[in-house]
């Protein structure tokens, strides 16, 4: 009994992951929806930038974890993605850029590919 719950939360862990990244990237393609309204001096941009870090950060700590079940090909390439993002993230907060729609877009992209 107990090894048939235990495998039962095996396999909803990986769906209930799937679903909160659905919901980060939901709510980071709704910040950065309204930076790019509201532009980048708005307090929505810092609100959607400081999310952005925040998510992307967390996303390759996991990524870089020998943890993660992912292809090892698949995570290097969204590390690579990542750092891009982070990087941009970081020009906008400084003021060198005004890339937010290149940060929806990639928010977009890899919403969708969550699914």
């Amino acid at each position: 009994m107990i090894k048939l719950r235990y495998a039962e939360i095996e396999e909803d862990a990986p769906d209930q992951a799937r679903d909160r990244e659905r919901q980060l990237f939901d709510r980071s393609i709704e910040l950065l929806t309204r930076a790019s309204e509201a532009g980048v001096k708005s307090f929505a941009c810092v609100e959607a930038i400081h999310f952005t870090i925040r998510l992307w950060t967390a996303l390759m700590e996991d990524l870089a974890s020998d943890d993660n079940a992912l292809p090892k090909e698949l995570r290097a390439s969204l590390i690579s993605i990542g750092i891009w993002v982070l990087r941009e993230a970081e020009a906008i907060r400084k003021g060198e850029s005004e890339n937010i729609d290149g940060l929806l877009e990639i928010a977009k992209i890899i919403r969708g590919g969550v699914e």
